[in-house]
């Protein structure tokens, strides 16, 4: 590693560097193999995925329940997981060998992490994960799947965190209607990491509206009848 990069790994990670390091090695020596990354990725695993992931952690709130849907190497709830041991997270994940990857790289690193094979759409793991705080998402869906999915994980007034690229704007332009009706409110591009990554993370934040939650519950009373 770059003594560059080891600066800025060290600035974000703090005292779980040597974790992040871990998590890192262990991507590079079975990512490949076990369909999880590219062979091109790895020698820019820090860079363009593990710190890209874990300066989200500046949107977090303190103890926030996070899902991490769609988790697949571990990315971005992993890094996430290694920087801020105060939240307490779920791994979401629908694909057995990921699953068995996460659920490996959590024993080996040590770290308080539920690892749960699902898809957010699902009934059982709605009603498991409803009402978190915050669901992060990375290279998962287009957004407006993503609002459908993931915001009836949240709480009223919780943050869907999704990281994307550099269409960012002209997905929340184009979906705006679609995370509207699957009940999102105030859609917006923002960054982070910019004071320790050459390219700072894009990300979307989308918020649950508060009368989404209300009228999805009135529906599931009606069903129930």
């Amino acid at each position: 590693m770059a003594q560059e990069v080891e600066d800025r790994a060290r600035l974000v990670f703090g005292e779980h560097y040597d974790k992040a390091v871990a998590f890192t090695a262990l991507l590079t020596e079975h990512g490949v193999e076990r369909g999880l990354i590219g062979p091109r990725e790895v020698d820019r695993l820090w860079e363009r995925h593990v710190l890209n992931s874990a300066v989200v952690a500046e949107l977090l709130p303190r103890g926030s329940r996070v899902v991490d849907v769609g988790s697949g190497a571990g990315l971005p709830g992993l890094p996430l997981a290694i920087a801020r041991p105060d939240l307490d997270l779920t791994l979401l994940e629908p694909m057995a060998r990921r699953v068995a990857w996460l659920t490996e790289c959590v024993d080996a690193l040590g770290l308080d992490v539920t690892v749960l094979r699902g898809r957010a759409e699902e009934k059982p793991v709605i009603d498991a994960l409803s009402d978190s705080d915050v669901v992060t998402a990375r290279a998962v869906a287009p957004l407006d799947r993503l609002a459908r999915w993931c915001l009836p994980l949240l709480r009223p007034g919780g943050l869907l965190v999704a990281l994307k690229g550099e269409s960012a704007a002209e997905e929340v332009e184009r979906d705006a209607e679609a995370v509207r009706r699957a009940g999102g409110v105030r859609p917006r591009v923002t960054s982070c990491g910019g004071d320790v990554l050459e390219l700072p993370t894009t990300v979307v934040l989308v918020e649950r509206d508060e009368q989404a939650s209300r009228r999805d519950g009135a529906r599931r009373r009606r069903k129930d009848r």
